[in-house]
């Protein structure tokens, strides 16, 4: 990102309006996910919005990616269940950290399931986009259990 975009981020006001209806959608998302209801996550995101796992490349990219996205997730890990821990909303968006535990049923990001347990911290950023009011997706990182897939690997790969 260039210098002038992150000055652009850093110096967005918000009003209390705009805080308001971010935190509102950031929760609406997270009620859609727990409910399993994708149409009612995607309805939270940008067209053009991308899902991500910088650490590794995986990259799924507009609502097709993000439907596949979560398609993919909740049918690997289908009792999947994010326990947070800290969150920061503003008008860059929301940032959230969380505990996530799950059973590990089906392959995800290329690597065949093990059936038991994984346990693993999660940081999230959603990007908030002031035009459309929406998510521009969501920028993820883990920490923890390495055969849930997404340690580093050479050379990324998409998602």
């Amino acid at each position: 990102m260039s210098h002038e975009a992150i000055l652009e981020l850093i110096r967005r006001d918000v009003t209390a309006e705009e805080y308001d209806e971010i935190r509102r959608l950031w929760k609406r998302h997270s009620i859609a996910e727990d409910a399993r209801d994708l149409r009612g996550l995607i309805s939270t995101l940008t067209e053009d919005c991308v899902y991500e796992f910088p650490q590794t490349g995986h990259r799924w990219e507009g609502h097709e990616g993000a439907a596949r996205f979560y398609t993919d997730l909740l049918t690997a890990f289908p009792d999947i269940h994010f326990d947070l821990t800290s969150i920061v909303i503003g008008p860059q968006g929301v940032y959230e950290e969380a505990d996530v535990t799950g059973t590990w049923k089906a392959e995800w990001l290329g690597r065949e399931p093990t059936g038991g347990a994984v346990r693993f911290r999660t940081q999230i950023l959603f990007p908030w986009d002031p035009d459309a009011r929406k998510f521009r997706g969501e920028r993820m990182y883990v920490d923890g259990d390495e055969r849930f897939g997404v340690a580093p690997r050479q050379g990324g790969a998409s998602g």
